[in-house]
């Protein structure tokens, strides 16, 4: 058995026309454009080509981009008004704080300080507690783009047996309440679960995302499990995820590429919460 590939490329394309779409209806509704607000601090290359994917994705589906650069050096006041003045701008309707900060400021104080009603990447306390509640919200970018990939292939997801490898505030917990809010039954790992390998082999659905690369091999995957690889380490032969890809591969029933699977759904998700928050704020 060789496992169904995730294209999480196309899934992406498809959500970004949806998104476009949105977009061009709101306008002719309401005259104006949803608007993101990338907040990029000093000059680390990685953020910087993350940022610049964001705003060329929103020029590409019709979303306004608006792009606030401070200097590293920055104080942490300074940056909190920033925030504030977006939070206040009616042309933005959403904030990004583009994570990792300088170590001098506080990222989870400060991105918490973006209003719950333009979080496009769900992450403050407000949101996760909306979340935690099955209350409505803006959602995790990379956990949401996980359900559309599972969708795509008719993951049931009701009663299945999920495993999470990874309790991230960013990626690992929100994944498990979303997944719950879909009646799984959800398991999280981590660095301190015992017999890791026995946990992961009950899986319907597999998900990693610490950061290892490889660390999932063929014997720690049931038979059918549908395998879904967040994790992304470049090492000299290339870009490789958590999950030994291409032993899982015979095992699982459907299973995700790094890169080109999970990767891609996040910034269409990002845009698709833009036009969400921005629907929100017009009270549609």
């Amino acid at each position: 058995m060789s496992a169904t590939v995730i294209d999480g490329k196309a899934v992406a394309a498809r959500v970004r026309e949806e998104v476009a779409l949105g977009v061009a209806e709101f306008v002719a509704t309401h005259g104006y454009a949803p608007g993101l607000a990338t907040v990029l601090v000093g000059d680390d290359p990685a953020s910087a080509v993350y940022v610049a994917g964001k705003q060329r994705a929103c020029a590409e589906v019709g979303i306004n981009a608006f792009d606030h650069r401070p200097s590293a050096a920055v104080s942490g006041a300074d940056l909190a008004a920033l925030i504030a003045e977006l939070n206040d701008d009616p042309a933005v309707s959403g904030v990004l704080v583009q994570l990792p900060l300088p170590d001098h400021l506080d990222g989870t104080a400060l991105t918490g300080l973006v209003a719950a009603a333009k979080d496009v990447d769900g992450l403050t306390p407000v949101s996760a507690g909306l979340l935690a509640l099955g209350r409505d919200g803006l959602r995790p970018c990379t956990p949401s783009g996980v359900l559309e990939l599972l969708a795509s292939v008719q993951a049931p997801l009701e009663g299945a047996e999920a495993v999470v490898i990874g309790r991230s505030n960013l990626f690992g917990k929100p994944m498990a309440q979303l997944l719950l809010a879909e009646n799984a039954t959800v398991t999280v790992c981590h660095s301190r679960t015992r017999d890791l390998a026995a946990v992961c082999v009950r899986a319907d659905i597999l998900i990693a995302a610490v950061g290892r690369p490889r660390m999932v091999v063929a014997e720690w995957v049931k038979p059918g499990a549908i395998v879904i690889d967040v994790g992304i380490t470049r090492l000299e032969s290339g870009l490789v995820g958590d999950v030994d890809f291409d032993a899982v591969r015979e095992r699982a029933a459907a299973i995700t590429p790094v890169p080109g699977g999970v990767g891609p759904m996040t910034i269409a998700c990002l845009l698709r919460n833009t036009l969400l928050a921005a629907r929100a704020q017009a009270g549609v």
